[in-house]
């Protein structure tokens, strides 16, 4: 246990008290709401400290008295049995967590190969995870939209946020990190008349959603078209120049917004998704940076391969990253993920606790 990170950590625990004590710092929501989602990470780390301070003070205590009277040494026994399991909490929540363990998110979705099938399977992700998140009491809004013709969806943007400051610095980030990548899907398609099964597949992207703190933008280095919002088969939806398509020239990410009826909405809402993307590619320039190749790489493949199989036929779904597999699917696509998750989060902290923590990413 590393008594110096201890230490540090109380004292900004200490800081960060004051600071939302203050009412100054809640004229600026932003700053407050930075400050208090840190305060949340952190709470429980002072609580277990205090709880193991107070258990060694009990200790100290109960073995001066039953040096004095053997009738409490059975009392000093029980205090020092419970200080294996304090410590071992504690030092777990000292392991460096996700930095963006506390931020709302953007999940993107794409339709993959499969045409008409793979933008149905897009749209039941979509509703599995606005579910989901009902479930967990998150707010949810579609950024953008691009419906296909049989009802699908051909590439959603979808934020999800948590309302006001998420306990222990645990928002929708540190849930849902674990979606990106390619998820697939086995079923008869609505479209098949001999009721063959077919595999398709989605893609799913998950960014923790930046403030305009956490990234810099500048306007010089954009390319802002506008054009006119079309629907499914392409035919036009709106008579005006509404939708927007946002170039950021250094890196060459394009974003485009058409679900609103005002420009300047769809440009909000295209800056969101922008801001999003430059800050999951920071942190990968980061991660680079630091000579950690084998962490990017594990990115990059959690992006590019298939990470859940969805059978219908066996209403079964299938997490191949840690080889879980439960006959739920119904109930998974109705929004019932923590099964999934737990299981998901459970090998990461186990990982994390073995000194590798993109294991339980794998």
């Amino acid at each position: 246990m590393s008594s110096e990170r201890l230490v540090a950590l109380l004292d900004e625990y200490a800081d960060l008290e004051k600071r939302l004590a203050d009412p100054a710092i809640h004229a600026d929501q932003g700053a407050a709401r930075r400050v208090g989602r840190r305060y949340a990470e952190l709470v429980p780390l002072h609580k277990a400290a205090g709880e193991l301070e107070q258990a060694r003070a009990d200790l100290v205590a109960a073995r001066e008295l039953a040096a004095e009277d053997p009738s409490f040494a059975a009392e000093a026994e029980s205090i020092a049995a419970t200080l294996p399991e304090l410590e071992e909490r504690l030092a777990e929540l000292l392991i460096p967590r996700d930095p963006h363990d506390a931020k709302d998110v953007i999940v993107e979705i794409k339709a993959g190969e499969g045409g008409e099938e793979s933008a149905l399977f897009a749209a039941d992700l979509l509703r599995m995870y606005t579910r989901y998140a009902e479930r967990r009491g998150w707010l949810t809004e579609v950024l953008d939209a691009q419906d296909s013709d049989l009802g699908g969806v051909k590439d959603v943007s979808l934020a999800i946020k948590t309302k006001g400051v998420p306990e222990g610095g645990n928002g929708v980030w540190s849930r849902l990190k674990w979606e990106g990548g390619v998820h697939r899907v086995q079923r008869v398609p609505v479209t098949e008349s001999q009721g063959r099964i077919h595999t398709s597949a989605a893609g799913v992207l998950v960014l923790p959603e930046a403030e305009e703190v956490d990234v810099t933008i500048d306007p010089n280095e954009l390319r802002i078209d506008v054009f006119r919002s079309s629907g499914p088969g392409g035919q036009s939806v709106n008579t005006t120049d509404s939708a927007v398509r946002i170039t950021h020239v250094p890196t060459g990410i394009v974003v485009s917004c058409q679900n609103e009826k005002s420009q300047l909405q769809n440009r909000e809402q295209a800056m969101r998704i922008l801001r999003a993307r430059l800050l999951a590619a920071a942190q990968e320039q980061a991660d680079a940076a630091a000579s950690d190749a084998r962490k990017a790489q594990v990115r990059t493949v959690d992006r590019s391969e298939r990470i859940r199989t969805y059978n219908f036929p066996q209403n079964r779904i299938t997490d191949h990253r840690i080889g879980y597999t439960a006959y739920n699917l119904d109930l998974a696509l109705a929004g019932e993920l923590d099964g999934v998750l737990d299981a998901l989060t459970e090998a990461d902290r186990a990982a994390r606790l073995a000194g590798d923590p993109e294991l339980g990413r794998r």
